[in-house]
């Protein structure tokens, strides 16, 4: 059987280690390598052939719309199924990447079953689907995960395989992608210290209560379906006159009610960056030194 091998390009390990646990408990047989951005990314596809690639938009060194440009212009990497893994879905980034030759958008927060749909339909596509699917049980295989930061942390346990939907032939569309992200968007609040937390389930607004280069403690009103510990999500913030927007990656390291009671109509998250994009970092120390956190915040207020 002839092996299929996928690129996982993204700086941060955190969402690698997602990306790679996803594609293993559903495609067994399936060859993972990886790269910390668009540099290495670029070096790894000079000496070995890659059969997708999986990529983030915003890294450091190079870009995953720089490596897309790239790709397109090798005879060998033309027409090799890259699809982009980014919090990005305004309609002109959509417009740009589509452009330059994206074959599909996973946007970020994503589910398993967004991931494994995703990378089906880019195989079948590309012809090697198959390859992948004969011979393999559902089982996951448990070799190769030792070192992966999201196997650590969740103790090796396998996480619940959500049956794929049947994917879509039609091509990409930009105006499609771009409503995505907003798709179970709650209206986050405007004004300081305010944003919106993206999870795979849905958004929700969000007052920041207190900010760092690492992390953020973040309150949320309590709905019917909790935000769980290690779900990957994404915090947009829209701060200050210029209305500067920054899509922080990463994901929610703890939850607890704010209030000391079981019935706790407020919680509160600490969500932990994964970003190392040295832009997002910047916006991160100016926010901070212009003290946009609510530190103060009750319920109610």
């Amino acid at each position: 059987m002839s092996k299929v091998n996928v690129l996982v390009v993204d700086d941060a390990t955190f969402i690698r280690d997602l990306v790679k646990k996803g594609l293993r408990d559903h495609f067994p047989g399936v060859q993972i390598e990886e790269a910390v951005n668009g540099r290495k990314a670029q070096q790894l596809l000079g000496r070995q052939n890659i059969d997708l690639i999986l990529c983030d938009w915003e890294m450091p060194e190079m870009s995953g719309l720089e490596l897309l440009s790239w790709c397109r212009e090798q005879d060998n990497l033309k027409t090799i199924p890259f699809i982009m893994v980014t919090s990005r879905g305004d309609k002109d980034n959509v417009v740009q990447a589509i452009q330059a030759g994206v074959s599909d958008f996973i946007g970020k927060p994503f589910s398993n079953e967004q991931l494994v749909t995703k990378v089906k339909k880019a195989l079948s596509r590309a012809g090697k689907l198959q390859a992948l699917m004969t011979g393999h049980g559902p089982k996951m295989l448990s070799t190769g995960l030792a070192n992966d930061s999201l196997s650590a942390l969740t103790g090796g346990k396998p996480a619940e395989v959500a049956k794929p939907k049947p994917a879509a032939a039609a091509p990409v569309a930009a105006a499609a992608f771009a409503a995505q992200p907003a798709a179970k968007a709650a209206s986050a609040p405007s004004g300081r210290g305010q944003g919106q937390l993206r999870l795979p389930s849905g958004s929700m607004a969000c007052v920041i209560k207190a900010l760092s280069l690492k992390e953020a403690l973040l309150v949320v009103k309590r709905s019917e379906q909790l935000p769980q510990v290690l779900e990957s999500a994404v915090l947009d913030l829209e701060q200050g006159e210029a209305a500067e927007t920054a899509r922080l990656n990463g994901y929610l390291h703890a939850v607890a009610a704010l209030e000391p009671k079981p019935d706790s109509e407020w919680l509160q998250l600490t969500f932990k960056f994964v970003d190392r994009d040295p832009q997002k970092l910047d916006y991160l120390s100016r926010l901070i030194a212009r003290g946009t956190a609510q530190k103060h915040f009750s319920p109610g207020a």
